[in-house]
């Protein structure tokens, strides 16, 4: 086993077999849409997965198809997760922007401050952000934040590897808050490892016809584990 941390998107209790015999790190919950983006889950959905399984569960706290919230929005988000974490998840997921389309610090700190000691992910808001370099730097220190994910571009990593790759180069604490998601290769792992990137998600690629309508596959994700491990291993020996 590695240090290395591999999340997978799950859309119910269905999806938790696949990924516990896939080998998966961590669970990312979403509820309505098609598991890219999505939103909030019901509580009684949260608690049928968490009931099913012993990895840690993340949840997203999403309420609109916005990258945005609002006040009485941000009040509800906070009730959701206090009711999220009853039911046994984990962890949260949430990212927001302000209006001009960088990290909304206030409601993201809000957020975590109102939540105190449980660990959150910043989820693919951030590929909306007009100035990434600045983003990074709002997102470092944030308290609870574990892992931001990203694919580079709105686009995902096909057009976003490259960028991403050499941001993640350049700088040791992109590196290690880095979790590239949209459209991640098997190609891009060894190069994104030895950058030092050690958390990664995975969403269509664990699912037979890379659709949200099929359950994650156990052989698909495995192959990901070993891969992953595989490079990790490789990388500290060297």
């Amino acid at each position: 086993m590695s240090d290395a941390l591999l999340e997978v998107t799950v859309l119910g209790p269905r999806d938790v077999p696949g990924a516990e015999e896939g080998r998966a790190d961590r669970l990312h919950l979403v509820g309505a849409g098609d598991g890219t983006h999505g939103l909030s889950p019901e509580p009684a959905l949260v608690s049928s997965v968490c009931r099913e399984t012993d990895l840690p569960v993340f949840v997203l706290l999403r309420l609109n198809d916005s990258w945005t919230t609002t006040g009485g929005e941000l009040t509800r988000l906070v009730g959701l997760a206090e009711d999220y974490l009853r039911c046994g998840a984990a962890g949260v997921s949430f990212g927001f922007l302000d209006s001009d389309l960088l990290v909304d610090t206030e409601v993201c700190r809000h957020l975590a401050d109102s939540l105190p000691g449980v660990p959150w992910t910043f989820h693919d808001a951030f590929d909306a952000t007009l100035e990434p370099a600045r983003a990074w730097r709002q997102l470092v220190g944030l308290p609870g934040l574990v892992a931001a994910r990203s694919a580079g571009s709105p686009q995902g990593m096909a057009v976003g590897y490259d960028d991403l790759l050499a941001t993640a180069q350049s700088a040791p604490e992109v590196a290690r808050l880095l979790m590239p998601g949209t459209g991640l290769l098997a190609e891009h792992v060894p190069w994104l490892v030895q950058a030092g990137v050690t958390q990664f998600h995975l969403g269509r690629q664990v699912r037979p016809g890379a659709s949200y309508k099929s359950y994650v596959d156990a052989g698909l994700l495995r192959s990901w584990r070993l891969l992953l491990d595989h490079t990790m291993t490789r990388t500290v020996a060297g």
